[in-house]
């Protein structure tokens, strides 16, 4: 078995684990801290909407020496509005200009000609008027206000109202990133934007439920004992997804990682920009979301509630009293259930031996 996978055996029993509940309030931070910054990114830079929104036109030219920066000087002296050129990879070059009206593409597209020093019927244009630009966004927001609306209502139905607000939370996390990042990097938001987006909510969302069905399958008859809190058993319950969280990561990112690098640096494939980005930040943010934010959260809410308080509060006594007799608390199983703490289980233990404790061994014979 590969070292990876030995890792990952040892998690889910819980022979070795990282804090990663308790250490929360770094995590909240740091998130805090990120999200700031996509969001101050965002309220300086702004987003550069493709003209799939606003209205516009994009225009290929032919093959030029001209460099990017050249023709969007002199796309934008024709123009009069900002433009965006870029290089692709067979020598042409894609000038968007949004917000002019298309019935001056024709003359922007002599201007061009004569500065590319090439016939203006070589220089391909393509027009979007404002108002089906419009209809594209709201049909956008439309289907991202609905998918988050569905998610919630699946999420409280197959587990509870905390985890639907938890994953929710953790959602809006990615979302925010992944646009504040937009924003800095100065990428155009095209539709393809819109379905990386709609994408990678689906990653995310995916490793949140994985996680949240370990809660779930773990909280049942949490408060019949008094070996760990909630807090301690979702811990576990990360634990013991957290190989597999990171493999589906990393499977996912690689192609991912192909397209942004590969495909839209070096080959200078443009088209591929506006969705490889928002998946590559989308995938990384919804990893680091499901681990470090959803599950956190889902245990600040739930230690929240009075018989969790209580479990608690019984927990910490009863260590508290283990440890004044200076004794050492037996390795947890794999069910929370103490069958010493709730007699109708007692007797469901069956083949099973209770190792001697460290005082008694050199007693037994």
């Amino acid at each position: 078995m590969s070292k990876l996978g030995t890792l990952g055996a040892r998690l889910y029993r819980g022979e070795v684990g990282y804090d990663f509940v308790g250490k929360r309030k770094i995590w909240y931070g740091i998130s805090i801290l990120i999200t700031i910054t996509a969001i101050v990114g965002l309220a300086v830079r702004g987003l550069t909407m493709g003209i799939e929104f606003e209205g516009g036109a994009a225009f290929t030219t032919p093959k030029t020496s001209m460099s990017a920066a050249q023709a969007e000087s002199a796309a934008e002296a024709a123009s009069g509005h900002d433009a965006i050129a870029q290089k692709l990879g067979d020598g042409t070059i894609r000038i968007t200009i949004g917000g002019i009206d298309t019935g001056k593409s024709d003359q922007i597209k002599k201007e061009l000609a004569k500065d590319l020093k090439v016939d203006a019927n070589t220089i391909n244009a393509d027009l979007v008027g404002p108002s089906w630009g419009e209809t594209i966004a709201k049909k956008a927001w439309t289907g991202l206000i609905v998918f988050m609306i569905l998610v919630v209502i699946y999420l409280a139905i197959a587990f509870e109202w905390r985890m639907a607000l938890a994953a929710l939370v953790a959602l809006i996390h990615d979302l925010t990133i992944t646009v504040g990042i937009y924003a800095l990097v100065g990428f155009e938001v095209t539709p393809g934007t819109v379905i990386g987006l709609l994408t990678i909510l689906g990653y995310s969302l995916y490793d949140t439920v994985v996680v949240f069905d370990g809660l779930k399958e773990g909280q049942k008859g949490i408060t019949k004992q008094t070996r760990v809190t909630y807090s301690e058993m979702a811990n576990k319950s990360l634990n013991g997804t957290l190989v597999r969280s990171i493999n589906t990561t990393v499977v996912a990112l690689l192609p991912v990682a192909g397209l942004l690098f590969i495909g839209g640096g070096v080959l200078g494939a443009g088209m591929l920009n506006d969705i490889s980005l928002s998946l590559f930040v989308g995938l990384a943010a919804g990893a680091y979301s499901s681990i470090f934010i959803a599950t956190p959260l889902v245990a600040d809410l739930k230690e929240t509630m009075p018989e969790m308080k209580a479990l608690k509060k019984r927990v910490l006594a009863k260590r508290a009293a283990s440890a004044a007799k200076g004794e050492t608390e037996e390795p947890q199983d794999d069910s929370p259930l103490d069958e010493d703490d709730d007699p109708q289980t007692a007797g469901a233990v069956v083949g099973q031996r209770r190792q001697p404790s460290r005082n008694n061994r050199g007693k037994r014979r």
